[in-house]
């Protein structure tokens, strides 16, 4: 009984978020700082002067490394529950808007196509030629078989 009250004592632990909230009660501050490290190397070089060698002294700076301490806090499953539930719902509320924005604007998009079919209808002229066309034929026909009658009865 003992051992099983022992092992819940263990398993049941605090997570990493209580004791960084405990620890910022008491001023603790979660900052990103960078430090930029610079490695500088003394050289000398050999010159001549007058017959002489002197060392000359050169400083390079040869390579910089920034450096970057941020502290990683764990989330706990239901942080990372309320983020994603959070997520979803921003999700299909955006899709909601989307939707409903483009549907809005199809059917303005619709009445504009409409409202152009009809003012083309409008300028139109009217379909007449067809009955000019026919009556024009009927009335060739007609002086074809007058012509024809009388030619070939002469």
């Amino acid at each position: 009984m003992f051992k099983v009250l022992l092992l819940l004592f263990v398993l049941y632990g605090c997570s990493a978020q209580y004791h960084l909230n405990k620890a910022i009660k008491k001023g603790y501050t979660c900052e990103q700082t960078g430090d930029t490290i610079r490695i500088t190397t003394l050289d000398s070089i050999p010159v001549i002067i007058n017959d002489t060698i002197v060392w000359e002294k050169i400083i390079n700076i040869k390579d910089t490394i920034i450096k970057y301490n941020t502290v990683y806090v764990p989330k706990t499953r239901l942080d990372k529950k309320i983020e994603y539930r959070i997520k979803v719902k921003t999700l299909y509320k955006d899709r909601v808007v989307y939707k409903y924005k483009y549907r809005a604007e199809g059917k303005k998009a619709e009445t504009e196509v409409k409202k152009a079919k009809l003012e083309v209808k409008k300028n139109q002229p009217k379909k007449n030629f067809f009955w000019l066309g026919v009556l024009v034929g009927v009335l060739i026909s007609l002086l074809w078989k007058i012509f024809v009658k009388k030619v070939l009865h002469l």
